[in-house]
Protein backbone atom coordinates (compact mmCIF):
# COMPACT_ATOMS: atom_id res chain seq x y z
CA UNK A 1 0.00 0.00 0.00
CA UNK A 2 1.58 3.48 -1.02
CA UNK A 3 2.61 5.81 1.56
CA UNK A 4 2.97 9.40 2.57
CA UNK A 5 5.98 10.73 4.48
CA UNK A 6 5.64 13.60 6.99
CA UNK A 7 8.90 15.77 7.22
CA UNK A 8 9.32 18.07 9.31
CA UNK A 9 11.37 20.98 8.21
CA UNK A 10 13.42 23.35 10.83
CA UNK A 11 15.10 26.16 10.60
CA UNK A 12 15.51 30.12 11.35
CA UNK A 13 12.49 32.01 9.24
CA UNK A 14 12.69 35.49 8.21
CA UNK A 15 16.42 34.66 6.72
CA UNK A 16 15.69 31.18 4.99
CA UNK A 17 12.05 31.91 3.16
CA UNK A 18 13.59 31.51 -0.46
CA UNK A 19 15.29 27.87 0.42
CA UNK A 20 12.34 26.50 2.78
CA UNK A 21 9.93 27.23 0.01
CA UNK A 22 11.95 25.22 -2.50
CA UNK A 23 12.26 22.75 0.09
CA UNK A 24 8.79 22.38 0.93
CA UNK A 25 8.23 21.97 -2.80
CA UNK A 26 10.62 19.06 -3.59
CA UNK A 27 9.71 17.50 -0.81
CA UNK A 28 6.07 17.66 -2.53
CA UNK A 29 6.83 16.31 -5.70
CA UNK A 30 8.59 12.97 -3.87
CA UNK A 31 4.89 12.65 -2.26
CA UNK A 32 5.98 13.56 0.87
CA UNK A 33 4.30 15.77 3.28
CA UNK A 34 6.10 19.05 4.19
CA UNK A 35 5.51 20.00 8.18
CA UNK A 36 7.14 23.34 9.92
CA UNK A 37 7.06 26.83 11.54
CA UNK A 38 5.06 28.68 8.75
CA UNK A 39 2.08 29.16 11.05
CA UNK A 40 4.05 30.33 13.49
CA UNK A 41 7.37 32.43 12.06
CA UNK A 42 7.18 34.52 15.48
CA UNK A 43 7.55 31.72 17.80
CA UNK A 44 7.04 31.64 21.49
CA UNK A 45 7.21 28.83 24.45
CA UNK A 46 3.42 28.68 23.84
CA UNK A 47 3.32 27.49 19.93
CA UNK A 48 6.63 25.41 20.53
CA UNK A 49 4.78 22.95 23.12
CA UNK A 50 2.17 22.64 19.58
CA UNK A 51 5.08 22.67 17.29
CA UNK A 52 6.48 19.63 19.23
CA UNK A 53 2.65 17.92 18.55
CA UNK A 54 3.49 18.06 15.03
CA UNK A 55 7.49 16.82 15.20
CA UNK A 56 5.66 14.09 16.97
CA UNK A 57 3.76 13.34 13.88
CA UNK A 58 6.62 13.48 11.57
CA UNK A 59 8.40 10.74 10.26
CA UNK A 60 11.58 12.44 9.04
CA UNK A 61 13.62 15.53 10.24
CA UNK A 62 15.42 17.98 8.08
CA UNK A 63 17.21 20.73 9.76
CA UNK A 64 19.20 23.78 7.56
CA UNK A 65 21.08 25.84 9.57
CA UNK A 66 22.45 29.17 7.66
CA UNK A 67 23.99 32.45 9.37
CA UNK A 68 21.36 32.83 11.81
CA UNK A 69 20.63 31.44 15.45
CA UNK A 70 17.39 32.33 16.01
CA UNK A 71 14.89 33.27 18.52
CA UNK A 72 15.17 32.29 21.87
CA UNK A 73 13.51 31.18 24.94
CA UNK A 74 14.15 32.75 28.13
CA UNK A 75 17.23 30.64 28.72
CA UNK A 76 18.54 31.52 25.94
CA UNK A 77 18.38 28.70 23.41
CA UNK A 78 16.77 29.06 19.89
CA UNK A 79 13.38 27.45 19.40
CA UNK A 80 15.16 25.81 16.23
CA UNK A 81 17.98 24.34 18.53
CA UNK A 82 14.91 22.74 20.44
CA UNK A 83 13.10 21.52 17.48
CA UNK A 84 16.19 19.35 16.81
CA UNK A 85 17.09 18.55 20.14
CA UNK A 86 13.28 17.05 20.62
CA UNK A 87 13.23 15.53 17.40
CA UNK A 88 16.75 13.78 18.41
CA UNK A 89 15.15 12.85 22.08
CA UNK A 90 12.02 11.28 19.76
CA UNK A 91 14.58 9.20 17.39
CA UNK A 92 12.97 10.83 14.52
CA UNK A 93 15.99 10.53 12.04
CA UNK A 94 17.22 13.90 11.14
CA UNK A 95 18.97 14.87 7.53
CA UNK A 96 21.16 18.33 8.42
CA UNK A 97 22.20 20.62 6.00
CA UNK A 98 24.51 23.51 7.09
CA UNK A 99 25.55 26.59 5.01
CA UNK A 100 28.93 26.48 3.90
CA UNK A 101 30.36 29.43 4.26
CA UNK A 102 28.29 32.26 6.56
CA UNK A 103 30.94 34.21 5.70
CA UNK A 104 29.74 34.65 2.69
CA UNK A 105 25.80 35.48 3.09
CA UNK A 106 24.72 38.83 2.78
CA UNK A 107 24.68 40.75 6.47
CA UNK A 108 20.39 41.47 6.82
CA UNK A 109 20.65 37.58 6.94
CA UNK A 110 23.28 36.92 9.36
CA UNK A 111 23.67 37.47 12.93
CA UNK A 112 26.36 39.92 14.04
CA UNK A 113 26.73 40.03 17.85
CA UNK A 114 29.32 37.77 18.86
CA UNK A 115 27.15 36.36 21.65
CA UNK A 116 24.79 34.60 19.02
CA UNK A 117 27.51 33.50 16.40
CA UNK A 118 28.98 31.73 19.48
CA UNK A 119 25.55 30.34 20.16
CA UNK A 120 25.62 29.61 16.51
CA UNK A 121 28.83 27.99 16.12
CA UNK A 122 28.28 25.77 19.19
CA UNK A 123 25.01 24.75 17.55
CA UNK A 124 26.59 23.67 14.43
CA UNK A 125 29.41 21.73 16.29
CA UNK A 126 26.95 19.73 18.04
CA UNK A 127 24.85 18.79 15.19
CA UNK A 128 28.33 18.02 13.27
CA UNK A 129 28.85 16.08 15.97
CA UNK A 130 27.53 11.94 15.77
CA UNK A 131 26.03 12.26 12.23
CA UNK A 132 26.54 13.13 9.06
CA UNK A 133 25.99 16.47 7.56
CA UNK A 134 25.40 18.33 4.24
CA UNK A 135 27.21 21.55 3.46
CA UNK A 136 25.43 24.12 0.62
CA UNK A 137 26.17 27.47 -0.66
CA UNK A 138 22.87 28.44 -2.54
CA UNK A 139 19.12 27.40 -2.21
CA UNK A 140 19.35 25.36 -5.56
CA UNK A 141 22.45 24.10 -4.11
CA UNK A 142 20.80 22.60 -0.91
CA UNK A 143 17.44 21.98 -2.81
CA UNK A 144 19.72 19.41 -4.88
CA UNK A 145 20.76 17.99 -1.39
CA UNK A 146 17.19 17.55 -0.26
CA UNK A 147 16.28 15.98 -2.97
CA UNK A 148 19.22 13.67 -3.43
CA UNK A 149 19.17 12.50 0.64
CA UNK A 150 15.89 12.42 1.23
CA UNK A 151 15.05 9.37 -0.81
CA UNK A 152 18.15 7.46 0.71
CA UNK A 153 17.06 8.52 4.09
CA UNK A 154 13.54 7.01 3.63
CA UNK A 155 14.93 3.97 2.28
CA UNK A 156 17.77 3.11 4.95
CA UNK A 157 15.17 4.31 7.64
CA UNK A 158 12.12 2.94 6.89
CA UNK A 159 8.74 4.97 8.53
CA UNK A 160 5.56 4.28 9.78
CA UNK A 161 4.28 7.01 7.09
CA UNK A 162 0.38 7.76 6.50
CA UNK A 163 -1.70 5.95 4.50
CA UNK A 164 -4.68 8.02 2.33
CA UNK A 165 -7.64 5.95 0.86
CA UNK A 166 -7.78 7.81 -2.04
CA UNK A 167 -4.72 10.18 -2.42
CA UNK A 168 -3.88 11.31 -6.08
CA UNK A 169 -0.15 11.22 -6.19
CA UNK A 170 0.19 14.76 -8.12
CA UNK A 171 2.36 17.98 -6.28
CA UNK A 172 -1.90 19.80 -6.86
CA UNK A 173 -3.03 17.49 -4.62
CA UNK A 174 -0.61 17.42 -2.12
CA UNK A 175 -0.40 21.16 -1.45
CA UNK A 176 -4.08 21.24 -1.26
CA UNK A 177 -3.84 18.74 1.34
CA UNK A 178 -1.12 20.12 3.26
CA UNK A 179 -3.16 23.67 3.03
CA UNK A 180 -6.33 21.95 4.76
CA UNK A 181 -3.74 20.21 7.42
CA UNK A 182 -2.25 23.79 8.02
CA UNK A 183 -5.40 25.29 8.43
CA UNK A 184 -6.15 22.50 10.76
CA UNK A 185 -3.31 23.29 12.67
CA UNK A 186 -3.74 26.79 12.77
CA UNK A 187 -7.75 26.10 14.54
CA UNK A 188 -6.17 23.49 16.66
CA UNK A 189 -3.59 26.22 18.00
CA UNK A 190 -6.36 29.32 17.90
CA UNK A 191 -8.61 26.90 20.32
CA UNK A 192 -5.63 26.21 22.26
CA UNK A 193 -4.63 29.70 23.13
CA UNK A 194 -8.06 30.37 23.83
CA UNK A 195 -8.54 27.56 26.87
CA UNK A 196 -5.08 28.88 27.77
CA UNK A 197 -6.33 32.13 28.56
CA UNK A 198 -9.86 31.01 30.09
CA UNK A 199 -8.05 28.76 32.42
CA UNK A 200 -4.71 29.92 33.11
CA UNK A 201 -4.51 34.09 32.59
CA UNK A 202 -6.59 35.21 34.99
CA UNK A 203 -4.63 35.77 38.00
CA UNK A 204 -8.09 34.69 40.65
CA UNK A 205 -7.71 34.59 44.16
CA UNK A 206 -6.90 31.95 46.12
CA UNK A 207 -9.52 29.76 48.35
CA UNK A 208 -8.15 31.14 51.65
CA UNK A 209 -8.43 35.06 50.89
CA UNK A 210 -10.63 37.04 52.21
CA UNK A 211 -13.46 38.80 50.12
CA UNK A 212 -15.80 41.69 52.00
CA UNK A 213 -19.60 41.31 51.01
CA UNK A 214 -21.96 44.42 51.56
CA UNK A 215 -25.13 42.75 53.11
CA UNK A 216 -28.36 45.27 53.43
CA UNK A 217 -30.06 45.31 56.57
CA UNK A 218 -33.87 46.80 56.14
CA UNK A 219 -35.24 48.41 59.58
CA UNK A 220 -39.11 48.87 58.56
CA UNK A 221 -41.30 51.16 60.50
CA UNK A 222 -43.90 49.93 63.09
CA UNK A 223 -46.53 49.94 60.30
CA UNK A 224 -44.15 47.68 57.64
CA UNK A 225 -44.39 51.09 55.35
CA UNK A 226 -42.00 50.10 52.93
CA UNK A 227 -41.76 53.83 52.02
CA UNK A 228 -40.25 54.81 55.64
CA UNK A 229 -38.01 51.97 56.24
CA UNK A 230 -34.32 52.41 57.04
CA UNK A 231 -31.57 50.94 54.87
CA UNK A 232 -28.58 49.92 57.11
CA UNK A 233 -25.40 48.31 55.18
CA UNK A 234 -22.96 45.70 56.97
CA UNK A 235 -20.03 44.25 56.36
CA UNK A 236 -19.14 40.89 56.66
CA UNK A 237 -15.53 39.38 55.54
CA UNK A 238 -14.68 35.55 55.17
CA UNK A 239 -12.48 33.57 52.83
CA UNK A 240 -13.68 32.18 49.05
CA UNK A 241 -13.70 28.71 50.59
CA UNK A 242 -15.71 29.85 53.73
CA UNK A 243 -18.43 31.41 51.09
CA UNK A 244 -18.27 28.42 49.06
CA UNK A 245 -19.64 26.54 52.20
CA UNK A 246 -22.16 28.70 53.08
CA UNK A 247 -23.54 28.06 49.84
CA UNK A 248 -22.55 24.41 48.51
CA UNK A 249 -24.29 23.14 51.73
CA UNK A 250 -27.72 24.58 50.80
CA UNK A 251 -27.32 23.72 46.81
CA UNK A 252 -25.99 20.15 47.75
CA UNK A 253 -29.97 18.23 48.17
CA UNK A 254 -31.72 21.76 46.28
CA UNK A 255 -31.10 23.48 43.30
CA UNK A 256 -34.11 25.81 43.21
CA UNK A 257 -33.05 27.82 46.35
CA UNK A 258 -32.96 31.63 46.43
CA UNK A 259 -29.24 32.43 46.37
CA UNK A 260 -29.55 36.17 48.21
CA UNK A 261 -31.69 34.14 51.04
CA UNK A 262 -28.95 31.53 51.28
CA UNK A 263 -26.32 34.07 52.04
CA UNK A 264 -28.35 35.94 53.90
CA UNK A 265 -29.78 33.39 56.35
CA UNK A 266 -26.24 31.85 56.42
CA UNK A 267 -24.89 35.00 57.63
CA UNK A 268 -27.53 35.32 60.49
CA UNK A 269 -26.85 32.21 61.73
CA UNK A 270 -22.72 32.30 61.12
CA UNK A 271 -22.63 35.62 63.32
CA UNK A 272 -25.37 34.75 65.66
CA UNK A 273 -27.82 37.39 64.43
CA UNK A 274 -31.26 37.43 66.24
CA UNK A 275 -33.35 39.91 63.51
CA UNK A 276 -34.06 39.22 60.28
CA UNK A 277 -34.70 41.64 57.15
CA UNK A 278 -30.73 40.91 55.42
CA UNK A 279 -30.47 40.67 51.93
CA UNK A 280 -26.45 40.43 50.11
CA UNK A 281 -25.32 43.31 48.11
CA UNK A 282 -26.65 42.50 44.33
CA UNK A 283 -23.22 43.39 42.47
CA UNK A 284 -21.35 41.30 45.59
CA UNK A 285 -23.67 38.39 44.72
CA UNK A 286 -22.19 38.76 41.30
CA UNK A 287 -18.64 38.80 42.33
CA UNK A 288 -19.44 35.55 44.00
CA UNK A 289 -21.06 33.72 41.15
CA UNK A 290 -18.51 34.70 39.03
CA UNK A 291 -15.79 33.52 41.25
CA UNK A 292 -17.10 30.19 41.80
CA UNK A 293 -17.90 29.69 38.33
CA UNK A 294 -13.62 30.71 37.29
CA UNK A 295 -12.89 27.90 39.97
CA UNK A 296 -15.05 25.36 38.26
CA UNK A 297 -17.09 24.35 41.07
CA UNK A 298 -20.57 25.84 40.11
CA UNK A 299 -22.87 25.99 36.86
CA UNK A 300 -25.59 27.97 36.66
CA UNK A 301 -28.70 28.23 34.50
CA UNK A 302 -31.55 30.71 34.54
CA UNK A 303 -35.41 29.43 35.01
CA UNK A 304 -37.83 32.66 34.12
CA UNK A 305 -36.25 35.00 36.71
CA UNK A 306 -34.88 33.03 39.39
CA UNK A 307 -31.62 31.98 38.98
CA UNK A 308 -30.56 28.71 39.92
CA UNK A 309 -26.83 27.63 40.55
CA UNK A 310 -25.61 23.93 40.30
CA UNK A 311 -22.74 22.23 41.89
CA UNK A 312 -19.83 20.74 39.50
CA UNK A 313 -18.88 17.24 40.30
CA UNK A 314 -14.99 19.57 41.21
CA UNK A 315 -17.93 21.18 43.62
CA UNK A 316 -19.37 18.13 45.42
CA UNK A 317 -15.64 16.72 45.63
CA UNK A 318 -14.93 19.60 47.14
CA UNK A 319 -17.92 19.85 49.76
CA UNK A 320 -17.36 16.58 50.67
CA UNK A 321 -13.67 17.03 51.69
CA UNK A 322 -15.05 20.20 54.13
CA UNK A 323 -17.69 18.17 55.65
CA UNK A 324 -15.42 14.59 56.53
CA UNK A 325 -14.22 14.36 59.44
CA UNK A 326 -10.36 14.71 59.88
CA UNK A 327 -8.05 12.63 60.94
CA UNK A 328 -6.70 13.67 64.49
CA UNK A 329 -3.65 10.88 64.52
CA UNK A 330 -0.51 12.73 64.34
CA UNK A 331 1.14 12.59 61.20
CA UNK A 332 5.06 10.90 61.97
Amino acid sequence: MEKRYQIFISSTFSDLKEERTKVMQTIMSLDCIPAGMELFPAMDEEQFEFIKKIIDDCDYYILMIGARYGSMDESGVSYTEKEYDYAVSKNIPVLAFLNKDISSIPLSKADLKDDLREKLDKFRKKVETGRLVKYWKNADELNAEVAISLPKMIKTYPRTGWVKANLMANSESLQEINELRKENEAFRAYKARIEKDINGAIDIADWDEIFTAHIMKYNWDIWGNTDNREIITLKFSYTWLEWFKIAAIKLENNRSVNISEVFSSAIEEKENIKESGFSIDPDDLTTIRHQFITYGVITRNTTGFEEIWSLTKKGEKLLSKLMCVKTKKSKQ
